[in-house]
């Protein structure tokens, strides 16, 4: 149920659009609909949803999980060398490519998450037309008001509304799959299109308009990609279950139903999903359908914000401010920079755009994106991992990615009717998360200059010429690894001339996997004195999870330690970097950034969360030291 409320939104919603964006006369390159080519068009959704959704997403990548995790940076680090534990090591060994495109794929997700929210609502509020004509202008107000409400609400969290979710939406599925079978009773004959020979026919005897065509009918497989981002919520067992069971069978109703209705009633073009409910049925069918694309936005924007984290986890964006709305579901969190940037861009989609079919092309260029690299890494996946011969590869592969590369060059045919949108987002932030990326690997080189050796600084504390006073109390310095001094520390001794008792040193390592036990994994090194109270302590925490030192390190077992440590009553010590751009006059190295990629790599750093709330520390025990690098 759960499953049903929060994965097959996006997806289940797809038939109030699919259809008519098709056989939309305004369409540059518009279908007329016959006989033949509702039959052909139908039977090309079908077995579009089968292939792509049934036997690709359902059938292999939900197989695909990462210790349960799905989605495209999930797969990322199942790829050959991404399982070391050094993440630095495990970029670089992994495919140029296969990385610059799942870096990509990510980002035309989070492109795919502002435009459908835009589309989804905006479509179901289009039903007030069909109920009455004299509505129409209140179709973008009320739409943008629905968006605002929507967003402000995610800071609430969806732990409360939760349960509702899937009662709604089993009541959604029932209500289409009940409303096309009744447009099928009209016409059984459609029922012929389940064969693929209709398609196929359709593509041999109309090519052009087949092909063009394509690029709507990408819209029926939309929201696929959400199997797999929320694998990890559900299970692969309960979103088989459903999507079999209920989701699969009621649009495929709903299609064919429509399809009828056409067919029987060449005005039904206009609102074919809504026109298929009786008279007396279609204000509360605009009423659910929008509280399903509600549902279906909420979705996506949760899967936004669980990108966000897993990019601040593998370095592509700084830290940012994550809240968990639930203790029960790790996986309901809030983002606020990242919900108040899509709640801006989807209020500028539905203004820029005014209705759904406009949006229709952008949207179907996000999620053929998106799908294309997941395929691509998947069966890159299936080869060097799984082991499967390259014949199987091939026959398995070679119809797929066939299909996926028709409706991707479909889609390219649309570029100046609104293609040109997702991929201008995708690239914008693309551009930004391989910024960061890049600046933080130059930022991090010179800060471990200035900050030394960890070892050579442990070993001039022991020699008796070096003025340091050791004070009562545990001082816990937060630090990137444990090669290097923490900034803090090293201004600490060498300004004031004081080391507390008991200092531990404490790196927070993400490790290629979601969740870990970081108490039972940590591991504390003496530095090879026992008895001078100062310990590294290397904490792991999963991609998925956020790091409370605090608590891992209350945790640690008291033998792990060679003398008694009061972490309750313990400083914590922070190293804040101010960042400026490279001197004028310094000769460039071959790793520097230009000049706009420094801008906005600083900009992207005022992001960057608080590190004392992202570590969970005391703030009335912390205290920050800065230093200033220019890039």
């Amino acid at each position: 149920m759960g499953a049903l409320g929060v994965v097959f939104g996006d997806i289940g919603t797809s038939p109030i659009y699919t259809i008519q964006t098709i056989f939309n006369p305004q369409d540059p390159h518009p279908v007329t609909a016959t006989t033949d080519s509702v039959y052909g068009l139908l039977s090309l959704v079908f077995w579009s949803v089968t292939v792509i959704v049934t036997i690709l997403y359902v059938g292999l990548v939900l197989r695909a999980d990462n210790h349960g995790e799905g989605g495209i940076l999930s797969l990322i680090t199942l790829l050959p060398g991404q399982r070391s534990n050094a993440a630095r090591k495990r970029r670089r060994r992994t495919p140029l490519l296969l990385a610059t495109l799942g870096v990509f794929g990510a980002s035309l997700f989070l492109a795919d998450s502002m435009i459908t929210p835009a589309i989804s609502v905006l479509s179901s509020v289009e039903g007030l037309r069909v109920v009455n004509p004299e509505l129409e202008p209140l179709v973008i107000p009320l739409t943008v008001v629905i968006i605002l409400v929507l967003f402000t609400a995610q800071r609430l969290g969806t732990a409360k509304v939760a349960r509702l979710f899937g009662p709604i939406m089993t009541l959604w599925f029932v209500s289409i799959g009940i409303a096309g079978a009744i447009g099928i009773a009209s016409d059984p004959g459609v029922l012929r299109v389940l064969s693929p020979t209709y398609a196929i026919g359709f593509f041999v005897a109309h090519p052009a308009s087949g092909f063009f065509a394509m690029a709507a009918v990408v819209l029926a497989i939309t929201g696929a990609e959400a199997l797999y981002a929320d694998l990890g919520h559900f299970g692969r067992r309960p979103i088989t279950i459903g999507w079999l069971a209920l989701v699969y069978p009621a649009c495929t109703l709903s299609y064919l139903g429509q399809g009828a209705s056409i067919l029987a009633n060449p005005d039904a073009i206009r609102a074919p999903f809504f026109l298929l409910a009786p008279s007396w049925a279609q204000l509360p069918m605009v009423l659910l359908a929008t509280a399903a694309t509600v549902i279906a936005s909420q979705a996506v924007i949760t899967g936004a914000f669980s990108v966000a984290r897993q990019a601040v986890q593998l370095g592509y964006l700084p830290r940012l401010r994550i809240l968990h709305t639930s203790q029960q579901t790790i996986g309901q969190i809030y983002v606020p920079y990242i919900n108040w940037a899509l709640m801006i861009a989807v209020i500028a989609l539905v203004l820029g755009f005014q209705s759904s079919a406009a949006l229709a092309y952008a949207f179907g260029m996000a999620v053929t994106g998106t799908i294309i690299i997941t395929t691509l890494l998947l069966f890159y996946l299936a080869r060097r991992e799984w082991r499967w011969p390259w014949w199987l590869v091939v026959v398995v592969a070679s119809p797929i990615l066939l299909l996926e590369a028709l409706f991707l060059a479909a889609n390219l045919t649309k570029l100046v009717h609104g293609a040109w949108l997702p991929l201008l987002i995708a690239v914008a932030i693309f551009t930004v998360l391989t910024t960061w990326q890049r600046g933080r690997a130059i930022v991090t080189a010179q800060r471990e200059a200035v900050e030394g050796p960890l070892v050579e600084f442990v070993e001039r504390l022991h020699d008796a010429e070096f003025p340091v006073q050791r004070v009562p109390g545990t001082a816990v310095f937060l630090n990137r690894g444990r090669t290097t001094v923490p900034l803090a520390l090293r201004a600490n001794v060498e300004h004031n001339h004081v080391l507390h008792e008991h200092v531990l040193i404490v790196a927070v390592e993400t490790v290629p996997v979601p969740t870990v036990q970081s108490a039972d994994l940590a591991v504390v090194d003496a530095l090879k004195h026992r008895d001078d109270g100062i310990a590294h302590v290397t904490i792991p925490v999963g991609y998925m999870e956020s790091a409370d030192v605090p608590a891992v390190l209350d945790a640690l077992p008291a033998d792990r330690f060679e003398s008694a440590i009061d972490i309750e009553h313990a400083s914590y010590f922070l190293s804040t970097i101010d960042l400026g751009l490279a001197d004028a006059d310094r000769a460039p190295s071959q790793d520097a950034m230009s000049a706009w990629r420094q801008r906005i790599f600083i900009a992207t750093a005022a992001l960057t969360a608080d590190a004392g709330e992202y570590f969970n520390l005391h703030r009335d025990r912390t205290v920050i030291i800065g230093s200033r690098i220019s890039l």
